[in-house]
C-alpha cells in the first residue's frame, strides 16, 4: 500500500512516516517507480510506534523496544526494564509538573488582578520578586 493507506492504517501522518523512514525505524519496499510500498508487517509497526509514542517513549525507546519485538528469544525482564525506566521518567516529570502548578497557583493567587500595574507575576518573571 502506498503511504497515503499506510497514514490511514496506522493513524499516523505522511510526514511523520516519512520520519520514522528516515531514521530507520520502518523499511518499506520500493515499487520500481521508487515509491513507498508498505506491507501490513510495516503497518503493524507503525501502528506499534503510534502506541509507543502516545505512551511518550523517545524514539531510542521505541527503537529498543521494536527490537525486542522482533526478538521472539527476548526475555520480558528487557522489556519490563525499559517500561519502569520510562515510568520513573514520567513520575519524575509529574513531580515537576506539581512543583510548577504550586508556584503558579502561589503567583496566581498573590496578583490583585486589578487596574494597577504592580503585579507579582510580573516581578516574579523579572527576578525582582
Amino acid at each position: 500500500m502506498n503511504i497515503g493507506h499506510a497514514a490511514d492504517a496506522s493513524g499516523l501522518p505522511a510526514k511523520t512516516i516519512r520520519y520514522y523512514e528516515e531514521v530507520g525505524l520502518v523499511a518499506p519496499d520500493r515499487r520500481e517507480n521508487g515509491y513507498r510500498d508498505y506491507d501490513d508487517a510495516e503497518v503493524h509497526k507503525l501502528r506499534f510506534l503510534a502506541r509507543a509514542r502516545s505512551l511518550g517513549f523517545t524514539l531510542e525507546d521505541c527503537r529498543a523496544l521494536l527490537a525486542l519485538w522482533v526478538d521472539t528469544g527476548r526475555a520480558s525482564a528487557q522489556v519490563k526494564a525499559l517500561a519502569r525506566q520510562h515510568l520513573s521518567a514520567v513520575e519524575r516529570k509529574i513531580d515537576e509538573l506539581r512543583t510548577l502548578q504550586s508556584t503558579l497557583e502561589q503567583l496566581v493567587e498573590a496578583c490583585h488582578g486589578d487596574d494597577l500595574p504592580d503585579c507579582p507575576i510580573i516581578d516574579d518573571l523579572a527576578g525582582s520578586r
